[in-house]
C-alpha cells in the first residue's frame, strides 16, 4: 500500500528540468501605478503620524520640553514659552499636515515614474526579466 507521503516523496525525487523564460516589461499601467503608490503613501503617512506622536510623548515624558523652556526663559526673560507652541494638539495637527502632504507627493511621484517608464520604453525597448520554474 502506498500512502500520499510516499507518492509525494517519489514525485519530489524525480528530476524536473527548470524551464527558463525571458520576458520584456514594456508597459506599466498608469492607474495601477497610481493606486499602488497611493497605498504605499497611506502606509507611510500612518507611520509618520504615529512616529511623531510617539516622539512627542517620549520627549514630553522625559521632561525635555520643560528643560528647554527653562533655558529659553534665561535668554528671553520668560517672554517665550515653548510649551505653549508644542502641545499634543499642535503635534497631531503638524503630523496630519505632513502625512497629507506626503500622501499627495508620493502618489504624484508614482504616477510620474510610471509615465517616465512608459516613455523610456519607447527608446530602450523595455526591461528584460528572466524567470525560472522550480
Amino acid at each position: 500500500m502506498s500512502t500520499v507521503a510516499d507518492k509525494l516523496a517519489r514525485k519530489s525525487s524525480s528530476k524536473t528540468s527548470a524551464k527558463q523564460v525571458r520576458l520584456r516589461l514594456v508597459y506599466v499601467d498608469f492607474w495601477s501605478a497610481v493606486k499602488l503608490s497611493f497605498l504605499a503613501a497611506v502606509a507611510v503617512a500612518i507611520v509618520t503620524v504615529v512616529s511623531l506622536v510617539m516622539i512627542y510623548l517620549v520627549v514630553s515624558t522625559t521632561g525635555l520640553i520643560a528643560e528647554v523652556d527653562e533655558l529659553l526663559a534665561s535668554f528671553t526673560d520668560g517672554g517665550f514659552v515653548l510649551a505653549q507652541f508644542l502641545g499634543l494638539p499642535q503635534v497631531l495637527a503638524f503630523a496630519a499636515v505632513v502625512g497629507i502632504l506626503n500622501l499627495v507627493v508620493v502618489t504624484v511621484l508614482g504616477a510620474v515614474m510610471a509615465g517616465i517608464y512608459n516613455l523610456a520604453v519607447k527608446v530602450t525597448g523595455g526591461l528584460l526579466v528572466g524567470f525560472t520554474s522550480n
